[in-house]
Protein backbone atom coordinates (compact mmCIF):
# COMPACT_ATOMS: atom_id res chain seq x y z
CA UNK A 1 0.00 0.00 0.00
CA UNK A 2 1.51 3.29 -1.08
CA UNK A 3 1.38 6.08 1.48
CA UNK A 4 0.40 9.71 1.07
CA UNK A 5 3.06 12.34 1.76
CA UNK A 6 2.68 14.09 5.13
CA UNK A 7 0.24 16.97 5.19
CA UNK A 8 1.55 20.51 5.65
CA UNK A 9 1.36 21.78 9.21
CA UNK A 10 -0.04 25.06 10.56
CA UNK A 11 -2.41 25.47 7.61
CA UNK A 12 -6.16 26.05 7.50
CA UNK A 13 -8.34 25.53 4.43
CA UNK A 14 -9.83 28.84 3.27
CA UNK A 15 -13.39 28.62 1.98
CA UNK A 16 -14.06 31.04 -0.89
CA UNK A 17 -17.36 32.82 -1.38
CA UNK A 18 -17.25 32.00 -5.10
CA UNK A 19 -18.02 28.29 -4.97
CA UNK A 20 -17.53 25.55 -7.50
CA UNK A 21 -21.29 25.48 -8.03
CA UNK A 22 -21.38 29.18 -8.89
CA UNK A 23 -18.48 28.76 -11.31
CA UNK A 24 -20.18 25.81 -12.99
CA UNK A 25 -23.43 27.75 -13.29
CA UNK A 26 -21.57 30.58 -14.97
CA UNK A 27 -19.76 28.18 -17.31
CA UNK A 28 -22.88 26.22 -18.23
CA UNK A 29 -21.31 22.83 -17.53
CA UNK A 30 -19.79 20.81 -14.71
CA UNK A 31 -16.15 20.76 -13.80
CA UNK A 32 -14.65 17.31 -14.24
CA UNK A 33 -11.42 15.36 -14.61
CA UNK A 34 -11.26 13.41 -17.88
CA UNK A 35 -8.30 11.08 -17.40
CA UNK A 36 -6.85 9.54 -20.59
CA UNK A 37 -4.47 6.63 -19.94
CA UNK A 38 -2.61 4.26 -22.24
CA UNK A 39 0.77 3.33 -23.62
CA UNK A 40 3.11 5.83 -25.21
CA UNK A 41 1.83 6.29 -28.76
CA UNK A 42 -1.70 5.13 -27.95
CA UNK A 43 -3.18 8.48 -28.94
CA UNK A 44 -3.87 10.00 -25.52
CA UNK A 45 -2.65 13.51 -26.28
CA UNK A 46 -4.10 13.54 -29.79
CA UNK A 47 -7.51 12.49 -28.51
CA UNK A 48 -7.46 14.79 -25.47
CA UNK A 49 -6.66 17.83 -27.62
CA UNK A 50 -9.26 16.86 -30.23
CA UNK A 51 -11.91 16.49 -27.52
CA UNK A 52 -10.87 19.84 -26.08
CA UNK A 53 -11.24 21.45 -29.52
CA UNK A 54 -14.75 20.06 -29.87
CA UNK A 55 -15.71 21.21 -26.37
CA UNK A 56 -14.15 24.65 -26.92
CA UNK A 57 -16.23 25.11 -30.05
CA UNK A 58 -19.29 24.39 -27.92
CA UNK A 59 -18.30 27.17 -25.52
CA UNK A 60 -16.95 24.93 -22.73
CA UNK A 61 -14.15 25.99 -20.40
CA UNK A 62 -11.36 23.42 -20.76
CA UNK A 63 -7.66 22.75 -20.25
CA UNK A 64 -5.40 19.86 -21.28
CA UNK A 65 -2.64 18.68 -18.96
CA UNK A 66 -0.16 16.83 -21.17
CA UNK A 67 2.56 14.50 -19.90
CA UNK A 68 5.56 16.05 -21.64
CA UNK A 69 4.41 19.61 -20.94
CA UNK A 70 3.97 19.01 -17.21
CA UNK A 71 7.43 17.43 -16.99
CA UNK A 72 8.91 20.65 -18.39
CA UNK A 73 7.81 22.53 -15.28
CA UNK A 74 5.81 21.23 -12.34
CA UNK A 75 7.38 17.76 -12.50
CA UNK A 76 10.69 18.65 -14.09
CA UNK A 77 12.53 17.31 -11.06
CA UNK A 78 11.13 13.78 -11.43
CA UNK A 79 12.47 10.78 -13.31
CA UNK A 80 10.71 7.61 -14.36
CA UNK A 81 11.23 5.26 -11.44
CA UNK A 82 8.12 3.78 -9.85
CA UNK A 83 8.42 6.24 -6.96
CA UNK A 84 8.84 9.24 -9.28
CA UNK A 85 5.91 8.11 -11.43
CA UNK A 86 3.77 7.90 -8.29
CA UNK A 87 4.72 11.45 -7.27
CA UNK A 88 4.20 12.68 -10.84
CA UNK A 89 0.62 11.43 -10.87
CA UNK A 90 -0.04 12.67 -7.32
CA UNK A 91 0.96 16.22 -8.29
CA UNK A 92 -1.08 16.05 -11.48
CA UNK A 93 -4.09 14.78 -9.57
CA UNK A 94 -3.91 17.65 -7.09
CA UNK A 95 -3.56 20.16 -9.91
CA UNK A 96 -6.42 18.60 -11.89
CA UNK A 97 -8.62 18.80 -8.80
CA UNK A 98 -7.95 22.54 -8.53
CA UNK A 99 -8.88 23.04 -12.19
CA UNK A 100 -12.07 21.05 -11.61
CA UNK A 101 -12.96 23.14 -8.56
CA UNK A 102 -12.62 26.17 -10.82
CA UNK A 103 -15.44 24.72 -12.90
CA UNK A 104 -13.13 23.67 -15.74
CA UNK A 105 -13.20 20.42 -17.68
CA UNK A 106 -9.60 19.29 -17.31
CA UNK A 107 -8.39 16.62 -19.71
CA UNK A 108 -5.22 14.79 -18.68
CA UNK A 109 -3.04 12.80 -21.08
CA UNK A 110 -0.56 10.71 -19.09
CA UNK A 111 0.59 7.11 -19.41
CA UNK A 112 -0.13 6.81 -15.66
CA UNK A 113 0.85 3.13 -15.79
CA UNK A 114 -0.16 2.03 -12.29
CA UNK A 115 -3.78 1.34 -11.31
CA UNK A 116 -3.15 2.35 -7.70
CA UNK A 117 -1.96 5.82 -8.75
CA UNK A 118 -5.00 6.37 -10.97
CA UNK A 119 -7.33 5.15 -8.24
CA UNK A 120 -5.68 7.50 -5.78
CA UNK A 121 -6.57 10.44 -8.04
CA UNK A 122 -10.13 9.12 -8.35
CA UNK A 123 -10.28 9.06 -4.56
CA UNK A 124 -9.34 12.75 -4.36
CA UNK A 125 -12.70 13.82 -5.76
CA UNK A 126 -16.37 12.99 -5.38
CA UNK A 127 -18.03 10.15 -7.26
CA UNK A 128 -18.80 11.21 -10.82
CA UNK A 129 -16.08 13.87 -11.01
CA UNK A 130 -13.42 11.53 -12.42
CA UNK A 131 -13.81 9.81 -15.78
CA UNK A 132 -11.12 7.30 -16.71
CA UNK A 133 -10.70 6.72 -20.43
CA UNK A 134 -8.49 3.88 -21.59
CA UNK A 135 -6.87 4.49 -24.98
CA UNK A 136 -6.67 0.85 -26.04
CA UNK A 137 -3.94 0.41 -28.64
CA UNK A 138 -1.78 -2.64 -29.25
CA UNK A 139 1.88 -2.06 -28.49
CA UNK A 140 2.74 -2.97 -32.11
CA UNK A 141 0.61 -0.06 -33.30
CA UNK A 142 2.16 2.25 -30.70
CA UNK A 143 5.62 1.31 -31.95
CA UNK A 144 4.62 1.95 -35.55
CA UNK A 145 3.62 5.50 -34.53
CA UNK A 146 6.87 6.09 -32.64
CA UNK A 147 7.99 9.34 -34.28
CA UNK A 148 10.41 10.05 -31.40
CA UNK A 149 12.09 6.66 -31.73
CA UNK A 150 11.57 5.98 -28.03
CA UNK A 151 10.47 2.35 -28.39
CA UNK A 152 13.48 1.61 -30.59
CA UNK A 153 15.80 3.13 -27.99
CA UNK A 154 14.04 1.27 -25.17
CA UNK A 155 14.37 -2.07 -26.96
CA UNK A 156 18.05 -1.31 -27.52
CA UNK A 157 18.47 -0.70 -23.80
CA UNK A 158 19.16 3.01 -24.25
CA UNK A 159 16.12 4.07 -22.18
CA UNK A 160 15.41 2.46 -18.83
CA UNK A 161 12.02 2.17 -17.11
CA UNK A 162 10.16 2.54 -20.39
CA UNK A 163 6.50 1.58 -20.07
CA UNK A 164 5.53 -1.49 -22.06
CA UNK A 165 9.15 -2.58 -22.58
CA UNK A 166 11.14 -2.49 -19.34
CA UNK A 167 8.43 -1.14 -17.04
CA UNK A 168 4.85 -2.45 -16.67
CA UNK A 169 1.59 -0.90 -17.80
CA UNK A 170 -1.47 -1.89 -15.79
CA UNK A 171 -4.50 -1.43 -18.01
CA UNK A 172 -7.69 -0.20 -16.30
CA UNK A 173 -9.97 -2.98 -15.13
CA UNK A 174 -13.19 -0.94 -14.98
CA UNK A 175 -12.70 2.36 -16.82
CA UNK A 176 -15.66 4.59 -17.51
CA UNK A 177 -14.81 4.27 -21.18
CA UNK A 178 -12.49 2.23 -23.42
CA UNK A 179 -11.72 3.81 -26.78
CA UNK A 180 -10.08 1.69 -29.52
CA UNK A 181 -7.60 4.39 -30.50
CA UNK A 182 -5.50 1.83 -32.37
CA UNK A 183 -8.20 1.00 -34.90
CA UNK A 184 -10.84 3.74 -34.89
CA UNK A 185 -10.53 7.08 -36.67
CA UNK A 186 -9.97 10.14 -34.49
CA UNK A 187 -13.35 11.74 -35.25
CA UNK A 188 -15.14 8.60 -34.14
CA UNK A 189 -13.14 8.48 -30.91
CA UNK A 190 -13.98 12.11 -30.19
CA UNK A 191 -17.69 11.46 -30.72
CA UNK A 192 -17.50 8.49 -28.35
CA UNK A 193 -15.88 10.56 -25.60
CA UNK A 194 -18.26 13.50 -26.00
CA UNK A 195 -21.20 11.09 -25.97
CA UNK A 196 -20.00 9.59 -22.69
CA UNK A 197 -19.62 13.06 -21.19
CA UNK A 198 -23.17 13.91 -22.25
CA UNK A 199 -24.48 10.72 -20.66
CA UNK A 200 -22.72 11.58 -17.39
CA UNK A 201 -24.14 15.09 -17.37
CA UNK A 202 -20.76 16.81 -17.54
CA UNK A 203 -21.86 18.78 -20.60
CA UNK A 204 -25.26 19.45 -22.11
CA UNK A 205 -26.41 18.82 -25.64
CA UNK A 206 -25.99 21.91 -27.82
Amino acid sequence: MKTQPPASTNTVWHHATVTRGRREAQNGHRGAIIWFTGLSGSGKSTLAHAVEEALHQQGCHTFVLDGDNVRHGLCGDLGFTAKDREENIRRIGEMAKLFMEAGIIVLTAFISPYRADRERVRGMVEHGDFMEIYCDTAIEVCESRDVKGLYKKARAGQISNFTGISSPYEAPENPELTVPTGTEELDGCVETVIGAMLNRGIVQAG
